[in-house]
Formats: structure tokens, sequence, C-alpha cells
């Protein structure tokens, strides 16, 4: 009886009675042939834009291997045909080609390797409509580490990091986080070192004013502005300085003996005049010149 060979990797079965005295060398060809199957690392080198990946029945061939190192240098992308198209294989591939890889059986469905790119792969093996599928494309974990830091991430959450556009509404507290770039270094900060900081951008609080005096912005920030009137009547001279248009002069009056506070604004002598019943006063440049809101005790 003659030999056979295994349908996906043609090792020989030798028939009943045959190679007496030799079949030593088949059987040690056969279990080098399993060796290549189960752990072979192969170097596939590449040229032009197609290659065969062939097993041949009985020899130590390179469509035998586990994994498939692609090198060489095609001049293109490269189509890689596994040949007999009705064996069933799986490979794992790295590309180092310099170029892109295209595995196919039959004239089913193909998988592209890129440059650079590690898949794992099987072919169905079904004839001339085989297919190779791509194990890799949809990856499925139930744990990812990067550096030995673990993963806990959902695919949602790393989506809306990555772009995504989908907006939630929600409420706004105290406890709530917003991812940061601090100077390189990616993390989670609370809301209120948010408002903090806008806060000091947004206007500034000096110490409070107990004389007569000028207020000059020094940077172009709104100010909110305490004066204390309780030891007696006090002007106080509001300058444009740094402020642009929009930019405001909170003054807050404090008075515990009935005295007056007078706004005055140096450019063309337009000023507001304060007296024990009005609390705060708001004073709005608009480009030219201040205009005011009084607020008064109620």
């Amino acid at each position: 009886m003659a030999s056979t060979y295994t349908a996906n990797n043609g090792i020989e079965k030798i028939g009943s009675g045959e190679q007496a005295g030799t079949w030593g060398n088949t059987t040690n060809l056969n279990f080098d042939i399993i060796d290549r199957i189960l752990n072979g690392v192969g170097t596939i080198t590449l040229s032009g834009t197609t290659h065969t990946l062939t097993t041949t029945d009985g020899t130590l061939s390179d469509g035998m291997y586990a994994v498939l190192v692609l090198a060489g240098s095609p001049s293109g992308t490269n189509t890689i045909t596994v040949s007999p198209n009705d064996q069933d294989k799986v490979f794992i591939v790295q590309n180092g080609s310099g170029q892109s890889a295209i595995f196919t059986q039959g004239s089913g469905a193909n998988v592209t390797v890129p440059n650079g790119s590690k898949k794992i792969i099987y072919c169905d093996g079904a004839g001339s409509g085989a297919a190779v599928v791509d194990v890799t494309d949809s990856l499925d974990l139930s744990s990812l580490k990067l550096g030995g830091t673990a993963l806990t991430a959902t695919g949602a959450e790393l989506n809306i990091m990555d772009g995504g556009t989908s907006a939630s509404a929600t409420t706004i507290v105290d406890a709530d986080r917003v991812v940061l770039n601090d100077n390189g270094t990616m993390k989670q900060v609370a809301v209120t070192d948010v408002d903090t900081y806008i806060t000091s951008k947004a206007f500034t609080t000096p110490s409070a004013i107990t004389s007569t005096s000028t207020l000059t912005p020094g940077s172009a920030k709104s100010i909110y502005q305490r004066v204390d009137c309780t030891s007696g009547n006090i002007t106080l001279t509001l300058a444009v300085g740094s402020l642009t248009v929009g930019q405001y002069i909170v003054v807050d009056k404090i008075d515990t003996s009935n005295n007056t506070l007078t706004l005055a604004y140096p450019a063309n002598s337009q000023g507001l005049s304060l007296g024990n019943a009005v609390e705060f006063a708001s004073a709005f440049y608009n480009g030219t010149h201040f205009s005011y809101i009084e607020t008064v005790k109620s």
C-alpha cells in the first residue's frame, strides 16, 4: 500500500509494509515537519509584487511555518498566494518587508497586513473559493496592559477620548473631574481647580482701599474692589489702565458711618457719587469711557 499524506500539512503516512529499512528517514522528516508546524519561525523573502507560499507533501516547505516574518524588498504591495487552496492554515504574520502584504487563497476574502504590523490569520482551505480571515481584526480582550499598567477604560470611554462627538446632559458638581494635559502629562483635574484658574484670569481682588486714590488696572482683567469709607468720605478715580472693551470694575462700598464714596473718571470728568444708601457700583468700559450701574441697599 502506497504512502498517503495528511490533508493540511503534507505529513507522510507510510503505507502498511512500505519502506522496510528506510521508514526511519521518513519518520524523522515527519517530526521535522511537525516541529515547524508547531513552533517554526520562517523568514519569507518577498520581491516584486507576488509570492506563492507553498506546502509540498512530504517536504519541508515555507507554508508549514507557524510564524511568517515577511522581509525582502518588494517593489510594491505584495500578494501572497497560499497554495494549495484546499489546505487549512493558521499563521502568525509579522510584516517588516517595507510594503503591505495581501494574503489570498482563493476567490474569497483576503487579508492585508500593513508594513510594520502583526496579525493572526487563517485560511479556510475551501478550494477555488477559499478565503483568508484576520482573527485580530476585531480583537476582543477582557484585560489589556500597557507598560505593566492595566487598562480599565471601556471602549466607549476610549472612543470619547478619540474625538467622539455625542454629548449628554449632566449637572456639573465640585466632585466632577475633567481630563487635562498638565505640561505633557494627562491628569484628571477637579472642576474646582479649573474654576479657580478661570476666576484668577477673569478678574482680580485687590486689598480694600481706605483713602482717596486712583485705581489703575495693571492687567486686562476685570476688578472686584472693596472701598472702606468707615473713616470718612473717599474719592476713587477709575483709570482705564489695561482694561479692554467689555471688562469692568465692581466697587463694593464698606461703610458703617454714613460717609460718601465718589467715583470719578479722569478722561472726561464723568463720575458718580455713592451716598450711604448705595452698596455696589459697576463701571463697564465701553472703549471710550465707563458706564455705571448702582445697586442700592434694600
